[in-house]
């Protein structure tokens, strides 16, 4: 009986490792959460980059409007910048949240590739990106007029993906 019980923690190991195989083998790895798309903006308020006082999401983004989320340590969020100001050169209105970032490394970051962003908030400890639904950065949220989230979209923005998130928009 001994012997069975020195071979149980090896037969756990091997049921985890056949359970989290079948599991990644099965499991779509592109799969974008997206359990915000047409649900309200949620309730957070966040500093502002310019000036810290608190900012309501909902007030900053009145849409339609796009709210994204980058981060000065963020390669993609370089990658998606020029679109971003583009956009904004062509009266899209951006609302950014510097997420989990010093305010002083956003600066730079914006400083040096660019500013597109109506209003510019922080999400230093990354609570407001836990509401959200934030899986990583860049992400961009579409929202519409009566501050329903419309769509989603993680990873850098192109221009064609933008267009095609503003035409969800009723205008």
């Amino acid at each position: 009986m001994n012997r069975w019980l020195a071979f149980a923690p090896l037969a756990v190991l091997a049921a985890l490792a056949l359970l989290f195989g079948v599991y990644g083998l099965n499991h779509d790895p592109k799969v974008e959460p997206r359990a915000l798309v047409g649900k309200p903006l949620p309730e957070v308020s966040l500093p502002s980059l310019d000036d810290g006082r608190p900012v309501r999401l909902a007030d900053a983004a009145r849409g339609p409007v796009l709210v994204n989320v980058f981060a000065s340590w963020c390669a993609p969020c370089e990658i998606e910048a020029p679109v971003l100001v583009d956009l904004k050169r062509q009266g899209v209105r951006i609302v950014g949240i510097a997420y989990k970032d010093a305010p002083p490394n956003t600066e730079a970051f914006l400083a040096r590739l660019g500013d597109p962003y109506d209003a510019r908030l922080v999400d230093r400890d990354g609570r407001a990106g836990i509401e959200l639904g934030v899986t990583g950065v860049p992400e961009t949220y579409l929202v519409g007029a009566d501050g329903m989230i419309l769509d989603k979209h993680s990873g850098p923005l192109t221009a064609e993906i933008a267009q095609a998130m503003l035409a969800k928009a009723p205008r």
